[in-house]
This record gives structure tokens, C-alpha cells and sequence, in this order.
């Protein structure tokens, strides 16, 4: 129950859009297409769907629930319900880490859905050489700061109109709009000749992809997504639990939630394989899909400046709403941790925030001769390495071991809290699999993460003496 004036969100239509914008993200729109692209269509699809049901929302309950339990981001939050949080504050801290990790480089990419669209609009685009512009995009220092620091501006400036009137209300709007133009997108891309054998692609499961790749591959990346994609393990989804009332059942609410986040990546998918497929471009193309792949299709389509416009101004909307998600949870840890206003909050952090993610964005100019993982990384892969393959699967661990040991909270505390209100329950009989079973999984998704990105590999094969050098894909 929320204490002495706190916050707290309006409805609960405004608390499973805030919570479904924070889940949305690049990672539907931007990831989740070139990924199934690459895992080869309906099969990755299938399972992407299963392993969100059997790890996405048990995982979405119990952050929801120590949240709301709390009435508290996780920065505070474990000592209120255990009075032994042994190593718990020390976790607090290094998840509190984890979303600044996130918006350090979130905020440069959000940066560039800001720029395409203007730049699309306004004739700087050039459809015919993608590749060049976005060379040249980020490669030019100012452009990347400046982008960078509008997103900042944006994200801040809505949580300083407050909770109901800037971060609900807006991500309503924006939520909405985002819907509107998937919806549109979708529709027309469905029209174009030659779409039908996107959709088998993309809906109709196969197991010729196998032949390709190894299934081990596809369902790692299909369980990677599925965990990745709700942005679990670091406070952000927390933070709108202790916002929200115990009128309804946490495992209804989470249900929801990761149907609308579902349902943009398949939307995504609709807009994109149908396209694809429609103009002859084979859909495995990585991360350089969106940027370097689709302005090529955008230009062959009859309206294509708008259609390319709006496709991008999509991505803004997407990367937005979690921009503005994960900025609140980091003003409300700080005014919890200090004991200080709002606005105080948004003055400490706003300028730090900054700071911080100027390397990235100087990551492909200035400092593009920093390769911190390796020949021909960047910055950018550096961050975003740590958050998606360190912060997000270790702090879900913590959480869940928090909610079934009974030397912390314990199962029956957070069953209390998960079943409170009406709706969906969540089953006593999942205690063995939360408590054992999801744990490994994590720790496995941890430990093949780390294998995939050190691990050493056999080099390739020399290339033929004249076949041109490949093109770096854009980082993600």
C-alpha cells in the first residue's frame, strides 16, 4: 500500500501500458525480426512463444511481486520484507547499476530512431547507399552527442511532469500511436505482391531451417529473446509493481503485459517479412536488417519516403517508451535511496546520465579505435554485453531465489503477494520448478552466454583471393 504521499499510477490500463512500454523496446522491433531471420522463421517464432510462457512470466510475477510487496523499487525494497537481506544490498546496488549500464548506451540507439526519420523527411537520406548514410551518421561525432542528448532531454522531461501526468499518461499516447502505426504498417506490407511467402516464413513452422543452422542455436536464441526481451532482473518492471494496487492477481497482470510486448514483435514480423519477400531480400541479414537492408525495399515501394519515415518514427516510438520506463525507475530509486524530491532526483541524474553516455556515442568516432572485446567491437558491444548477458540473467537469479528461499522472503510470502486480488493465480505446485528448474535455466543462459562471446572458435576459412571483404553490421 503506497505511504504517505507517493506515487502511484491512475489505472490499471495506464500501469500494464507503462509496464508493457518498458518491455517494448528495440528488442521486438529491432532484434526480434533480424533474429528470426536468422533462427529461420516459424520454427523460431514457435518456440520464442513457449519459452516466454515457461520463463518470461513466472520471472515478470516475481519482480512484480517484491515490488509491490515493498511499495518500493529494488533499491530499497529487500529490507523491507526480510529482516536478514544479508547479501541483498549489496544485489540492490549492482541492479541499480544495471539500468544506468542500459540507458549509457540505450540512449545513443534511441538516438539514431530520432535521426532516420528526419533525415528521411527532410531529403538527407539516401535510399540507394543506406550503407553510406549510416557510415557516415555515426561516424560524424556532433550528430551522435546531439542525438544522444535530445533522447536524454525527452526522457527526463516527461518523468518531471510525474508520475500520472508525464510517465502514464505519456506512454499511454505513445503506446497507443505505436499500435496505430504497426497496424497500418502491417497492413499494407500484407497488400504487396509476393507477400504470401513471407507469412509461410513467418507463420508456417518447418523444419528446414535445421539445415542451415543447429537446433541447439535456434533454441538458444529463441530462449535468449524470450528472456531478454522483458527487460527482467534490474528493477524496471519492479518499480511499476509498487505503483500499482493489490486489486488484481499478478499472474493475470503479467499475462497481459507480455501479450502486448508479444504482440508488437509479431506485429514487427508482419510489417517486415511480408516486405521482404515481396522485393526479393533474403531475410537473415542481422543486425544491418533495418538500417542497411529495408531502405532498399522502402525504395522500390510506391510511397516508400513515407513508408520508411513512418517505419522509423515506429522505432522511436519503441525505443522511447522504454527510455522513459527505465529513467523513472532510476529517479524513483534515487528519490527513495536520498530521501529527495522528484525534481531533485532528475537534476542529480540528468547530467551524470549524460556523461556517461557520451563514450558510447563517441564509440564510432572518436573513439572507434577502443575495442574493448575484441577486434572490431565497440563500446556499445562492451555495454550492451554486460547488462544483456550479466545484469538482466543474474538479476533475475537474485530475484527468484529471494522470492523461494526461506531464509529471505520466502515461497509462501510471495505466493501471498502474487495471488493478492482477483484473477489468474499462480499455482503452489510451480514451487519445485521456480526453486530449482527456472534457477538452472538462468544459470545456464548466464554460462552459454559467456561461452558464446569468449569461447574460443576456429578461425575461417581463408576467403577467396577475390572475393570482396564483408561489411561490418551495425551494432545493436
Amino acid at each position: 500500500m503506497n505511504e504517505g504521499n507517493r506515487e502511484s499510477l491512475t489505472s490499471r490500463l495506464g500501469f500494464l501500458l507503462v509496464s508493457a512500454g518498458c518491455a517494448v523496446g528495440l528488442g521486438n522491433v529491432w532484434r526480434f525480426p533480424y533474429i528470426v531471420g536468422e533462427g529461420g522463421g516459424a520454427l523460431f517464432v514457435l518456440m520464442y512463444i513457449v519459452f516466454l510462457v515457461m520463463f518470461g512470466l513466472p520471472m515478470m510475477v516475481a519482480e512484480f511481486s517484491v515490488g509491490r510487496a515493498a511499495q518500493r523499487s529494488l533499491a530499497t525494497a529487500y529490507p523491507l520484507l526480510t529482516p536478514r537481506p544479508g547479501p541483498f544490498r549489496a544485489i540492490s546496488k549492482a541492479q541499480v547499476a544495471g539500468n544506468w549500464l542500459l540507458m549509457m548506451y540505450y540512449t545513443t540507439v534511441a538516438g539514431w530512431m530520432l535521426a532516420y526519420p528526419v533525415a528521411i523527411l527532410c531529403g538527407w537520406f539516401d535510399f540507394a547507399d543506406p550503407e553510406g548514410f549510416y557510415a557516415a551518421f555515426v561516424g560524424n561525432a556532433t550528430a551522435q552527442v546531439f542525438w544522444m542528448a535530445v533522447v536524454c532531454l525527452i526522457g527526463f522531461g516527461v518523468c518531471a511532469l510525474g508520475l500520472e501526468k508525464g510517465v502514464e499518461d505519456v506512454s499511454k499516447k505513445m503506446m497507443a500511436a505505436l499500435f496505430l502505426l504497426l497496424v497500418g504498417l502491417a497492413a499494407y506490407a500484407l497488400t504487396l505482391d509476393g507477400s504470401a511467402e513471407g507469412l509461410r516464413f513467418y507463420l508456417m513452422p518447418s523444419l528446414e531451417p535445421l539445415k542451415e543452422r543447429p537446433l541447439f542455436d535456434i533454441v538458444f536464441d529463441a530462449l535468449g529473446q524470450s528472456f531478454f526481451t522483458l527487460s527482467l532482473g534490474i528493477g524496471s518492471m519492479a518499480i511499476f509493481g509498487s505503483y500499482t494496487s493489490r486489486r488484481y492477481t499478478l499472474p493475470g497482470e503479467s499475462a497481459k503485459i507480455i501479450g502486448i510486448d508479444t504482440s508488437v514483435a509479431l506485429l514487427s514480423g508482419l510489417i517486415i517479412f511480408p516486405a521482404c519477400f515481396a522485393y526479393g531480400v533474403r531475410p537473415g541479414q542481422g543486425p544491418a536488417l533495418i538500417f542497411n537492408t529495408l531502405p532498399l525495399v522502402f525504395r522500390q515501394m510506391p510511397g516508400g519516403t513515407w513508408i520508411g519515415a513512418a517505419f522509423f518514427v515506429l522505432l522511436a516510438l519503441a525505443a522511447l517508451t522504454t527510455v522513459i520506463a527505465v529513467f523513472e525507475n532510476i529517479i524513483a530509486m534515487t528519490m527513495e535511496a536520498r530521501q529527495c524530491t522528484r525534481h531533485k532526483a532528475i537534476r542529480r541524474n540528468a547530467p551524470l546520465l549524460f556523461l556517461l553516455s557520451l563514450p558510447c556515442a563517441l564509440g564510432f568516432n572518436l573513439l572507434s579505435g577502443v575495442a574493448p572485446l575484441g577486434e572490431g567491437s565497440t563500446l556499445m558491444d562492451l555495454e550492451d554485453f554486460l547488462v544483456s548477458n550479466v545484469a538482466l540473467p543474474l538479476g533475475s537469479l537474485a530475484i527468484l531465489i529471494f522470492c523461494v528461499s526461506r531464509r529471505y522472503w520466502g515461497w509462501g510470502n510471495f505466493l501471498r503477494e502474487a495471488n493478492a486480488g482477483s484473477g489468474l493465480r499462480f499455482p503452489n505446485a510451480l514451487r519445485l520448478y521456480m526453486a530449482y528448474i527456472l534457477p538452472t535455466i538462468l544459470v545456464l543462459v548466464f554460462l552459454t552466454g559467456l561461452a558464446v562471446k569468449f569461447w574460443p572458435k576456429d578461425p575461417p576459412p581463408e576467403p577467396a583471393p577475390t572475393a570482396a571483404p564483408a561489411e561490418p553490421a551495425p551494432g545493436a
